[in-house]
């Protein structure tokens, strides 16, 4: 009897006519010998309390924490304990997408009042119900910019997180446009670099802040210099990072974009997260994704509306303005829920304390032999640090002494393999950002 199977011959052979197949191997004949199931005879059913029994004590094999010093665009906040129970509402468990808005009035609101609080929070005029994650959101932005401008040229900075760039080339593989990179200088933007290449043919120029080294930049001159020049300015940023820094509204950004994952949503083992996209009003009409207005209904009162919606299953397709469009509306309201809790007053201290805790962190790095802090640029809670041996080796030893030390650069930067990536929230203690010293200084030395 083949061991994939519990069935007679007669039944195996029953089966595999009535779908056309002679052996049970061309079931498998796509899958590499090595990767098939040895057996299908699974072990006889157990009660829910056995199983969950079961489960547990496999759990408690992986049960290891590690204090995280690691960011590259996703970080460990402070998540009150009201935003879980408030988006654990019966109502919410459903938040997808209002189609049919009359009867989502809740939805919309809530909807509504997320793209209340991003205008607010980037000084942009409009923002849409949200998109699928910060990478897809800088795409869905790039294009955008095509669409408003009329051009195919795009000027990437070296500064933008490399998964980002990866996210914005694969979708674009097939499509004729011309992609420029300027070089990182000290850390932030290279001016010259960028002078250089905008032209009448410069569609947009992408910028981040803080950028994927930590640095935070000012780019008011490359805006103006773009608008010049008739070129948009799109600027992905990091939100918490906003209750101290100037706002890309400020600067004169065209569009903003980021991942919102920081707004109240723990890290989730690598998601749901969620995108946001703001911009100025004159390209609300541009926009992916659905906007949210307000209005009044036919008896004056207030209500919520779609008023913008627009991906390919609602309009013409040659005419849509998005194909990654999924509006991520529980990550959303879980935004939304924190941003209102925390206030401006408490994004403002929750950012000073991830500034202050990383400076801390500089302070005691500097002590360590063979480390060198980059300080050319000013950083917000996330900096660069040059050892004295391969980060990613000792990122390695970091994790047995219960630390995720960081990001190694070496993985995206060729020739930055000694660099690693530290990242400081205000979740991390003294005692553990002296412990994570102490074990830093160890490894280098053994």
């Amino acid at each position: 009897m083949n061991p994939y199977i519990s069935n007679t011959d007669s039944e195996v052979t029953e089966m595999l006519a009535e779908i056309g197949l002679k052996s049970i191997d061309d079931l498998f004949v796509d899958i590499l010998p090595q990767h098939r199931p040895k057996s299908f005879n699974l072990p006889a059913g157990q009660s829910e309390y056995e199983v969950l029994n079961h489960l547990t004590k496999l759990s408690l094999k992986n049960n290891v924490y590690l204090t995280p010093f690691i960011g590259g665009g996703y970080y460990d906040h402070y998540v009150p304990a009201a935003v879980g129970t408030l988006i654990s509402r019966g109502e919410f468990y459903t938040a997808y997408t209002p189609y049919q808005p009359e009867c989502a009035q809740g939805t919309l609101q809530a909807l509504f009042e997320f793209q209340s609080h991003m205008c607010a929070l980037t000084g942009m005029e409009v923002s849409n119900a949200s998109l699928y994650d910060g990478g897809t959101a800088l795409y869905e932005a790039m294009m955008m910019a095509i669409r408003i401008s009329g051009r195919d040229k795009i000027i990437m900075d070296g500064g933008v997180s490399p998964i980002y760039r990866k996210i914005l080339k694969t979708y674009t593989h097939h499509l004729h446009y011309q992609f420029e990179e300027t070089p990182v200088v000290h850390g932030q933007s290279s001016r010259p670099e960028i002078l250089k290449l905008l032209d009448k043919n410069t569609a947009a120029v992408i910028l981040q802040n803080p950028n994927f080294f930590g640095a935070i930049d000012d780019f008011t001159d490359i805006i103006e210099k773009a608008h010049a020049v008739g070129a948009l300015v799109i600027v992905s940023v990091y939100p918490i990072s906003l209750g101290l820094l100037k706002t890309p509204g400020e600067m004169g950004a065209d569009i903003v974009t980021g991942e919102g994952q920081s707004l109240g949503l723990p890290l989730n083992f690598g998601g749901p997260y969620l995108g946001f996209m703001c911009a100025k009003k004159q390209y609300v009409r541009k926009m992916p994704g659905r906007i949210v207005g307000q209005t009044v209904d036919s008896k004056g009162r207030r209500c919520f509306v779609n008023t913008l919606q627009a991906r390919e299953q609602h309009i013409r397709r040659e005419k849509a303005t998005s194909n990654i469009c999924t509006n991520v509306s529980l990550c959303a309201l879980q935004a939304a829920i924190f941003m209102s809790m925390i206030g401006k007053d408490g994004l403002k201290e929750m950012a000073q304390l991830n500034l202050d805790k990383a400076e801390y962190t500089k302070q005691c790095l500097e002590k360590i032999k063979g480390v060198e802090v980059k300080r050319a640029a000013e950083t917000f809670n996330e900096f660069t640090v040059c050892l004295p041996k391969d980060a990613s080796e000792v990122v390695g030893c970091m994790i047995d002494k219960g630390f995720a030390a960081g990001f190694p650069l070496g993985r995206y930067y060729k020739g930055m393999e000694k660099y690693l990536l530290i990242a400081v929230t205000e979740k991390r203690t003294k005692q553990e950002i002296d412990s994570f010293v102490q074990a830093l200084a160890e490894v280098l030395e053994s």
